[in-house]
């Protein structure tokens, strides 16, 4: 597999790992928005969360909260951006599902940002409507037992 990620998991490649444990790793990233910036990367290859399978997925979110809490408290910084991006569009440049953790403080120059417009009931309804619309009966069932409502 010709897989970046892959290739510092399996020690191919090099990098600086804080973290590990059986299902993920945490590295730091070779192009920090801030220092502290820590990528957390499941071991089992997926190109982003949609392929990603469910196990992989929960043990990468507890390496975050690790990570994220470990950051915090040894760099001192005053809040943390979890960042996760899925597909060229979304700003994804290594095609291996992975989570960035940015720590961050007053005034600092990291920007994550994107323009908020106003809506109105309408168009919250429509949309409501467009995202509940029966496409995936199975996954239709799962949305709705999670928010218990079967």
């Amino acid at each position: 597999m010709d897989c970046l990620f892959c290739k510092i998991i399996s020690g191919e490649i090099p990098s600086k790992k804080i973290y590990e444990d059986a299902s993920s790793v945490g590295f730091l990233d070779i192009n920090p928005a801030n220092p502290g910036h820590t990528l957390v990367v499941p071991k089992r290859h997926s190109e982003n969360i949609f392929d990603a399978d469910d196990e992989s997925l929960k043990g990468a979110i507890v390496a975050v909260k690790k990570v994220t809490s470990m950051i915090k408290e040894r760099t001192g910084c005053q809040g943390v951006n979890i960042v996760q991006n899925n597909g060229k569009a979304a700003g994804q440049i290594v095609s291996h599902v992975h989570f960035h953790v940015i720590p961050r403080n007053q005034g600092d120059s990291v920007v994550i940002s994107y323009p908020r417009k106003q809506t109105d009931e309408k168009e919250l309804d429509d949309m409501a409507s467009k995202l509940t619309r029966k496409k995936s009966a199975a996954l239709d069932e799962e949305i709705m037992r999670e928010m218990g409502r079967l």
